[in-house]
């Protein structure tokens, strides 16, 4: 199963490319470096994963990377973590239902909030 790096404290100017050039230079091995960038905007986040060739040495990695300073900064890298489930969105319970599961509903047949008599119209 191939290793992969959390590259953490990244210049906003850096790119994929200079990462790749970073591993080279060093002799790591590496399957696929992706530099994080926000879905809106399309800007750097300021930290990458990289997955390490499968002949690669993680820990060895590790050492030659954390602290090493690209772009006027010091690299922080280790292992990176499995992602963890997100909540929110469609399947976080704030869609359409209001945060009920289906099937619940608010007491009143209809449900919304019940209308009030605001008397008549003056239009």
């Amino acid at each position: 199963m191939p290793s992969k790096l959390f590259i953490g404290n990244l210049s906003f100017n850096v790119a994929d490319s200079e990462l790749n050039e970073l591993f080279a230079s060093l002799s790591i091995p590496v399957a696929s470096i992706n530099v994080m960038r926000d879905m809106e905007t399309g800007r750097p986040r300021g930290f990458a994963f990289a997955e390490l060739a499968p002949e690669a040495d993680m820990e060895s990695a590790i050492k030659q990377l954390n602290g090493k300073v690209l772009g006027g900064r010091a690299l922080t890298v280790n292992e990176a973590r499995p992602q963890k489930p997100r909540e929110g969105g469609r399947s976080g319970g704030f869609g359409r239902s209001g945060g009920r599961s289906s099937g619940q509903r608010s007491g009143r047949e209809g449900g919304g909030r019940p209308k009030r008599d605001r008397g008549p119209s003056l239009y």
